[in-house]
């Protein structure tokens, strides 16, 4: 054990009923470094976080900070103690009906000497503090309901921060942050390093941990399956570690279509911004790359009948596609998987079965009653698929991981046939072999149906798609076919390059 270790956790154990998920975890967090926790949907990562922060109370083992014995029984008390969390769901971290000063105070103006604080004048000094030492630049009044995602994960960040904490945890920091959204955390990460924080960031993007990891740390089915900390940090080894297997990257064999399924013409989604042309055709999965706030959602909800378009003209199947809504969209067979399962998709207290069935209970039921079996049988061949983990379809949802609540969002709309299927952001919180696991089933399904996938990750887009386009400035500027990339262009093209003609 290291001498400078700021938090330890041994032989840690927890299960739920006859469930064991964590079988005797033990790790060091040290002053002034990044450790990475990597680890599968479903290995214990989630338990693991909310013992630490007070979510869960532990089974057997102990825990240390600072050589002091740490058992907290709420969350309140593990910030107190100097551990704080920045969960993955961004709406554990604020507030919605608040403005953002108030969430930046809000742990303050809760505890000792909360009846001194309770002044506007004071929350406003105090939340300005709070977000110029963050580079937080957003009107303190703004609701935060009324903010983009990526800004409601930046208020939570800097609510964390607000903490000084011994130990941070961030659980997924950069999933909806643009790029230098990104580097201003990063930049932030780097003070706190130097001022001997310990920090435990769980990531499954390899652009993060190669920027940020000073060790990593690999868990398999509730147990430590690697540690690395030798330089160069074997990053290979660490996801074999983590998966128990070697990868071993299949190339996308690019696939050509010459049926449209969906046109657009002189489509514009935004005010100033250029019009967008292009075709989708069946069997043929294409990937729209950008950075956060280019505009692919507005797109997606475009199509999806969710926004209306400024100006242009879609067609399906070469008929006019102007839906007003989402049913209408969905009954013409444009399915959406949407970027914030949270907020837009996921039914917590539903079980994966309904889930799975929500949108389609009108053709899952006879004279107004359900098929039940259809219902199940819908379900069972989903998690089949998509492999996802679970002990049956009647697990409530909230029960789940992220990545396998993601794997439901994706199998709720693929469990009927489409025309066009949207996905926004489908990998955002899985890891590598869960991501693997969809783009496969996108694929090997693709046929009788155009596929869009919006992903701001470039390796997403080139380990899944027949084609891809990149936005920038809510427009196409560039069209690649999968195969022999000039990957230095298209990155140019995301960096905000001159424009490029895209059918």
């Amino acid at each position: 054990m290291g001498a400078d270790a700021v938090f330890r956790v041994e032989a840690l154990r927890k299960s739920f009923g006859q469930n064991e998920v964590l079988g005797g975890i033990s790790l060091e967090l040290f002053a002034g470094e990044v450790t990475v926790l990597m680890g599968a949907n479903g290995a214990g990562k989630s338990t693991l976080v909310k013992i630490v922060s007070g979510v869960y109370l532990r089974g057997a083992g102990s825990m240390q900070l600072a050589g002091r014995a740490f058992d907290p029984q709420t969350p309140a008390e593990a910030i107190r103690a100097g551990v704080v969390t920045v969960h993955q769901n961004i709406n554990d971290g604020v507030v919605a009906d608040l403005d953002v000063a108030t969430n930046l105070t809000l742990d303050r103006l809760s505890g000792k000497g909360a009846s001194l604080l309770f002044k506007p004048a004071n929350v406003r000094a105090e939340a300005r503090a709070v977000a110029d030492r963050m580079g937080l630049a957003i009107d303190l009044k703004a609701r935060v309901s009324d903010l983009t995602l990526a800004d409601r994960q930046m208020v939570a960040i800097a609510r964390a921060m607000a903490h000084q904490p011994k130990v941070l945890i961030l659980d997924e920091p950069t999933s909806s942050l643009s790029s230098a959204e990104a580097d201003r955390l990063f930049a932030l990460i780097d003070r706190l390093r130097g001022q001997g924080v310990a920090i435990l960031y769980i990531s499954h993007r390899m652009s993060d941990i190669r920027r940020l990891a000073d060790r990593i740390v690999s868990m398999r089915d509730g147990v430590i399956a690697g540690a690395f900390d030798h330089k160069p940090l074997d990053y290979e080894g660490a996801v074999n570690a983590m998966l128990g297997r070697k990868i071993h990257l299949e190339r996308v064999v690019a696939r050509n279509s010459a049926q449209a399924v969906f046109s657009a013409e002189g489509l514009q989604i935004a005010h100033g911004s250029k019009p967008i042309s292009m075709t989708l055709g069946a069997g043929e999965v294409v990937a729209i790359t950008g950075l956060v706030g280019v505009g692919k959602t507005a797109l997606a909800e475009t199509l999806f009948g969710v926004r209306k378009p400024l100006a242009g003209t879609m067609r399906m199947d070469g008929e006019p596609h102007a839906p007003v809504s989402a049913r209408e969209a969905i009954a013409h067979g444009v399915f959406l998987v949407a970027k914030d399962r949270a907020t837009s998709g996921i039914v917590g207290g539903f079980n994966i079965e309904r889930n799975i069935s929500l949108p389609f209970l009108k053709r899952m039921s006879g004279f107004g009653v359900m098929r039940k079996r259809a219902e199940r049988a819908a379900a069972r061949r989903q998690i089949d698929e998509l492999g996802i983990v679970c002990r049956s379809e009647k697990d409530e949802l909230s029960a789940l991981s992220g990545g396998n609540q993601q794997k439901v969002m994706v199998a709720r709309w693929m469990s009927q046939a489409s025309r066009l299927f949207i996905l926004d952001e489908p990998f955002q919180g899985v890891d590598i072999s869960a991501r693997r696991d969809i783009a496969a089933k996108l694929r090997a399904s693709a046929d009788g149906r155009a596929t869009l996938i919006f992903v701001t990750e470039i390796d997403e887009a080139l380990e899944t798609a027949d084609r891809i386009l990149v936005m920038s400035e809510h427009t196409i500027v560039g069209e690649h076919r999968n195969a022999d990339i000039d990957l230095d262009r298209l990155l140019a093209e995301v960096a905000g390059g001159p424009l490029h003609s895209a059918a």
